[in-house]
This record gives structure tokens, sequence and C-alpha cells, in this order.
């Protein structure tokens, strides 16, 4: 027996402290419970005429709005019947839903009036979800866009205010051309009008969109035209656009119309800025995972645009807010995802995603594509029945991988290890004997008619409803998505010529490839490749060509031509001209 002042053992046992976490979801359940079988309520609260019974303990827990309430000498602590004012009773039942079950319901129809009760009842977890919803779903239509612009200049909403106007920006003539357009305050007008990032191709539609928006109440508005044309920009119009304007009834008919004049008058002769989309051009991005050097180019122009960054991209994609990304190898298990910066002219990294590691004979092949503002890293495993699909929250900004098994495709053929594309807002895999069609909103897989004149697959490419296929040779297959039907165009050139590579794009809605052809040299007798571009000419059913690559771009280019509308004078480049004959001058 030890002594009584001896130390207790190096080993003593210590206290701990324990969290029953299935007690703390069981808690909120059974409060939940209470409310539903109207046990225990102490306050009834009033809101529009509808009663909701209620504890005032659980009440307090959740909003500070209601403990200042009801553990204050407010009136409303020792009442049995509050009434409360400034709330929709349907969104107050939404938001006594969320308090006892912590289950939030948001849809666009409510998500304003949601907002509006959180704000009053300091519940910043629903504020903050109506916000991020909001952001979420800014460009669903012009309409909706404009009215949550609106929204939240009320309520100071900041991520949503910008997230709004960077929409309006870049959509401004669809926008402009609304019914919700006209019902934006003067100070939102002008707000709007005045940006440099403004993506329009003449200035005369700035002008027009003043029009409607002051014709839409001209009693009320006429006499705000002096405060919002300074912000019109008439040093870019020409001679005969300015007459025009100064004789349009909205200026000769106004009473101060010799006001409006001079004011027009003088903001002409103030040098103000290009907007944004009046120099912006439709371009090809050629990419090579060998080398950082990156190269846009505009065939129907016959320019190029050389860039060098600090990433070699492995797969790309154009969404349908012009957004670029990139795939770029990050280290042996990951791929970082890349975000173009259009005013900067630089990548910012955004997040990075796990890749395969495939033991196989046949590397995985990867994909990137937008659908629905969701993007779709798809990677497509041969042999072997499986196509893995992530799926990126450009606004979480985080990847999630679809379940495997409503993600792998039942086929009987080897998948085509090159080609799986986006048409019509499905995902499209190919093996050498089938089609099959990814619905990402039924998150289904299904199998479509497979017509193909030729039995391997290399290229594809999507315009319209229509993806075009090619063999790497000379062969072109056409499948309509709509109609599940197939055609066969021209071939791409005479059989005498040899093929190294070829890559179909689409650009200002024509086909286009990049053919890559072997040449005998007539002095060493080494074969030379040369990578010419060609546009097919529907009309005519043919092929033209329409210059040769300059030598020096590019070892190889990649199977995937992302297209994008690019500002110029944004771009750090060399910029030069191609002719047809090959020649280009830097």
């Amino acid at each position: 027996m030890a002594a009584p002042d001896q130390e207790p053992h190096a080993s003593a046992v210590r206290p701990r402290s324990y969290q029953d976490k299935s007690y703390l979801h069981g808690f909120l359940g059974t409060v939940e419970d209470l409310q539903k079988t109207g046990v225990l309520q102490d306050v009834v609260l009033e809101v529009e005429g509808r009663r909701f019974p209620c504890h005032r303990l659980v009440l307090s827990a959740a909003s500070p709005y209601f403990r200042a309430m009801f553990t204050s000498d407010m009136a409303e602590s020792r009442q049995k019947t509050v009434v409360l004012q400034g709330l929709d009773a349907g969104m107050f039942g939404e938001i006594l839903s969320y308090i006892y079950s912590g289950t939030l319901h948001v849809s666009l129809d409510k998500v304003q009036p949601l907002y509006q009760a959180a704000d009053l009842l300091q519940l910043d977890y629903v504020r903050d979800t109506c916000s991020s919803y909001m952001v979420e779903n800014v460009k669903v239509e012009s309409s909706n866009c404009v009215d949550l612009y609106k929204f939240a200049d009320v309520f100071s909403v900041d991520t949503v205010l910008n997230r709004c106007q960077q929409w309006i920006i870049k959509h401004f003539t669809e926008v402009a051309s609304s019914e919700e357009f006209c019902s934006l305050s003067v100070n939102q007008l002008i707000e709007i009008v005045s940006h440099d990032q403004l993506d329009v191709k003449e200035e005369t539609t700035v002008w027009e969109a003043v029009v409607r928006w002051v014709q839409h109440s001209r009693e009320d508005r006429q006499h705000h035209l002096p405060s919002i044309l300074p912000h019109i920009r008439f040093n870019l119009l020409t001679s005969d656009d300015t007459a025009a304007i100064l004789q349009h009834p909205l200026v000769r008919e106004d009473p101060g119309s010799s006001v409006i004049r001079n004011v027009i008058k003088e903001t002409a002769n103030v040098n103000k800025k290009r907007r944004v989309g009046m120099d912006s051009l439709e371009m090809a991005l050629l990419f090579s995972t060998s080398t950082s050097e990156m190269l846009w180019m505009n065939p129907e122009k016959g320019k190029y645009i050389r860039c060098h960054y600090n990433i070699a991209p492995i797969v790309g994609t154009v969404t349908s807010d012009n957004d670029i990304y990139v795939l770029a190898k990050d280290s042996d298990r990951k791929h970082a995802l890349f975000k173009y910066n259009h005013i900067g002219n630089k990548w910012k990294r955004k997040s990075s995603v796990r890749r395969l590691d495939i033991n196989c004979d046949y590397p995985p092949s990867d994909f990137l594509m937008e659908i629905d503002g969701d993007l779709f890293y798809v990677v497509v495993i041969s042999p072997g029945p499986n196509v893995v699909l992530r799926k990126y929250n450009q606004f979480t900004n985080k990847w999630h991988t679809v379940p495997h098994t409503s993600s792998t495709p039942q086929h009987d053929g080897w998948f085509d290890p090159n080609v799986a594309v986006c048409c019509n807002r499905h995902i499209y895999v190919f093996t050498h004997t089938e089609i099959h069609r990814y619905d990402p909103r039924t998150d289904q897989w299904c199998r479509k008619a497979y017509q193909m004149e030729f039995p391997v697959v290399c290229t594809a490419v999507v315009m319209g409803t229509e993806i075009f296929f090619t063999d790497n040779r000379d062969k072109l297959s056409v499948y309509d998505t709509e109609l599940d039907t197939w055609r066969v165009p021209p071939g791409l050139l005479n059989a005498d010529q040899v093929i190294e590579d070829v890559t179909l794009f689409v650009i200002q809605n024509k086909l286009h490839a990049l053919i890559e052809t072997l040449t005998d040299s007539s002095t060493d007798e080494v074969r030379i490749e040369v990578r010419q571009v060609f546009v097919y000419d529907r009309c005519e059913s043919v092929w033209r060509e329409l210059f040769v690559l300059p030598d020096g771009h590019l070892n190889r280019c990649e199977l995937m031509i992302p297209v994008a509308r690019m500002y110029l004078p944004y771009l750090n480049h060399d910029v030069g001209t191609v002719n047809p004959e090959g020649g280009h001058d830097v």
C-alpha cells in the first residue's frame, strides 16, 4: 500500500470530455416533434392574420431578434400573442420551418421575400444562403437578372449586386431589349451605361437603350436626359450618327433641347475610352501540353496572337458566359483548374481535382465541358466500362464526383479514347460501335443510333445541335442530336495527301479544320509537317483553304480547340497577320 504522501503514478487516469453527436442531431428532431404536436408551446406569433404557436426558448436560441424581444423589458416579452409587422405569412412559415428543422427550402420565386424576412429576424445563415442562391441563379434569364439587380441595390447585397452588374454588362444588348430593363432607376441606368466594360459593338446600342428607357415613361423621365447623356460616348459615334441623334424627337421636341444639344456637343469633344466589346474578336485557342505557349487565331481574318503563360493546359473549354477554363497538370496526383481573366490577360488558379491513377495500356482521356453553369471533367477509360464524371461548381469552387453507379454507361464496344463532347445540354461519349448520351438533369445514360461511315473516330466538334466527326483522314460524318439522324458531307482533302492529324473547330458559326499533312523535302527527303487551316463552305459543299499556320508555333496542337470571344486591347501579345500564301508579318 502506497504511503499517504506518495505522488500519483504517471499513468493515472485523467478526466475527458465526450460529445454525443447523436444527441445533438436528435435534440433538434425532438424540438421539431414538439412543434408539430403542439406540446409546450408558450407564445403565439401572428403574421398577416395567421397564427403560429411557438416556443420562446427555441425562437430566442435561433434569432437575436427574438432573443431581444423575449429577454428584455419589451411588452412582447409578457404577451401570449405577439403581432409581427413587415413580414409575409408564407415566408415566415418557411423561416419557422428552418428554425425547428435546420432545413431551408429556397426557390427563385421566393428567395427575395425569404431574404427580407431573414434580414429582419437577423438569421445570418438564411440570409447568406439566399444571397448565394441569387448569385448562382443570376443568369437564368435577363428579366430575372434585372429584378435581382434592383433587389440587391435596395438591400445592399453586394455579392448579388456585383454579380448582376457583371452579367448585365456582359449581356447588355440582350438585357436592354427586355421589358424589365425599363424598370431600372435613373441611377441604376447611369451606373450601367457608364461602365468601360460594357460589351457592345457600337455606341449607338447604348443610345438606343437610353431612348427605350426614357420613352417607357417619357413624361416622368425626359428631364433626366441631361444627366444621362454625358455617360454616352459620343466621341465614338460617326458624325452621321451624332447628327441623327440631334434630330431625334427626344432631343428636338424637348423644351430644353438647347441644353441637351450642348451636352451632346461637349461630350463628343471628350476623348473617352472605347467599350470593351468594340474590339472583341472570336478566336480559337491552340495549345500544346509540352509548352506554355498558346496561340489565339482567327482564320477568317488571317491573324494570330501568340501568348506565353506559366501553365501548360491538357484540356480546356469555353462556357456560355464566354469564360475560359483549362485543366493543367499540377502534380502526379492532381490537375489544377484555371480560369482566364480577359481584362488582365492572365490565368487564375481556382481549384484542383484528383487525377485517375490507372495502370493500363491506354491512358485515360480527359475532357472538360460546361452544362447549365456546371463544369464537367470527363475521364474516359478504355478498355473497360468506365466513364468518371466530376462536376465543378464555379460559385462554391468545389468539385463533386458523380456517383459511380450512375456515371457508368453499359456498353459492348471499346471506348474511343479521343471523343467525348457536350451538345444540346448532354454529354456524348463514343465507343467503336455505339453512342452513349448522359443527361445531367436526370443523371441517366442511354444508347443512341450509330450509323457512322467509318469505324474509328479521332476528333469531333459541336456546331448547334450537330456533332461533326472525322477519322483523322479525309472522311466526315455528322450526327443530328435532335433528329437522331446521320449525314455525310464532303471529305477534307484529296486522297493523294498524307494527313498526319486533324482537329475540327467551329468559329463564327463555320466549321473549320486544322490539318497537319506530310510532304517530302526535295533536298534531303525529310518529311515535313505542314499545318493548314480550312473552312467548310456549306453553300457549295466544299472545303476552302484559309492559310498555312506559321512555322515554329506549337510542337503539337491538342485535339480540342476552345473558341472564345477575345477582347484584343487587353492581350499582351505579338500580333501577326497570315496571308493565304502562308507568309506572315510580326
